[in-house]
């Protein structure tokens, strides 16, 4: 039995280190994983816009790479999540992921927002391999660790609510409790499955994602997720407890704010009347704020922020 060892082009080690780069330097500089996903999926898609066919040769998983003479080609199944075969492909995915992802996020935090998305990916495409052993028709797209993030958001917080395409009938964009988009698209492609539509689609990589994602939200946080009073410096912002009909406290906000660009984004936070993108610049403030006395990161959760070192606690 001989491996077989398949050496990727210049170009698609170029994708890989593109793919690497930007979510170590986003977790290493606590940016927004969500924010890093999507701006390595694009950076790839633009790589792929010249050496597509090279890309998606090389970086597309297969599932005949789970024989044992293909298994030095397994990191595939990670790279394919960053991979997609075009602008409709891509599209769909990252606009679906921007709203919802931002928002699961800052719920459960980015450590365990990044295992999931990339373990519940995994899990949508060995689904889809192993009813379809053997093929060498290559997976790409985000599309299995999308639907494993609406799983595990679904299980854990299904009243949040997320502004995303709806199929019902004809697509809507509209803003919907995250149990019920999950039910709608559940059976959507259940039902795509049991009628055997033909499409290049792959389904049962979709289903595997949303499934693996209510297990893994289940086994990591658990159902007590809502009352969890964790801590942490960055994508904590408690989603559930900013309401529209909320008053912010921006006296105790702007006590943190020591110079112009504090000052600036903190008067978005002030003008901005969509609910989501007020928590965006919301959270962006809390991320850059720091502490009066010791001038560390402050830690913030449940509308608290507070030092570390115990020099300064307030609310909002």
């Amino acid at each position: 039995m001989e491996i077989v060892v398949l050496q990727p082009s210049l170009i698609s080690l170029v994708a890989i280190a593109i793919m690497i780069g930007t979510i170590v330097v986003a977790y290493l500089k606590k940016i927004t994983i969500t924010y890093a996903i999507i701006i390595a999926n694009l950076f790839v898609f633009l790589v792929s816009l010249f050496f597509g066919n090279q890309i998606i040769g090389d970086l597309g998983f297969r599932p005949a790479y789970l024989s044992v003479e293909q298994i030095p080609q397994i990191y595939t199944i990670f790279t394919s999540m960053f991979v997609h075969s075009g602008f409709l492909h891509i599209l769909g995915n990252m606009f679906v992921f921007f709203f919802m992802g931002i928002a699961f996020e800052q719920r459960i935090g980015r450590k365990k927002f990044l295992v999931i998305y990339l373990i519940t990916g995994v899990c949508g495409a060995l689904t889809h391999s192993v009813l379809n052993l053997g093929s060498w028709v290559p997976l790409v797209g985000a599309s299995g660790a999308i639907f494993g993030i609406l799983g595990a958001f679904a299980y854990l917080y299904p009243r949040d609510e997320v502004v995303m395409p709806v199929p019902i009938g004809i697509m809507f964009i509209m803003r919907i409790k995250v149990i019920y988009a999950t039910i709608i698209f559940a059976v959507l492609e259940t039902v795509i499955v049991m009628f055997s539509v033909q499409d290049s689609t792959a389904h049962f990589a979709h289903l595997g994602g949303l499934a693996s994602g209510v297990i893994l939200a289940a086994v990591l946080i658990g159902k007590k997720a809502e009352k969890t009073k964790q801590a942490t410096t960055a994508g904590s912002l408690d989603y559930m407890h900013i309401k529209k009909s909320d008053t912010i406290n921006f006296s105790h906000l702007k006590e943190l704010v020591k110079t112009p660009e504090l000052k600036k984004i903190l008067q978005h936070v002030e003008k901005e009347n969509v609910l989501q993108a007020r928590d965006m610049w919301l959270e962006h403030f809390l991320e850059k704020v720091t502490c009066p006395v010791c001038n560390k990161p402050l830690n913030h959760f449940d509308r608290k922020i507070w030092c570390e070192q115990e020099h300064f606690r307030t609310d909002y």
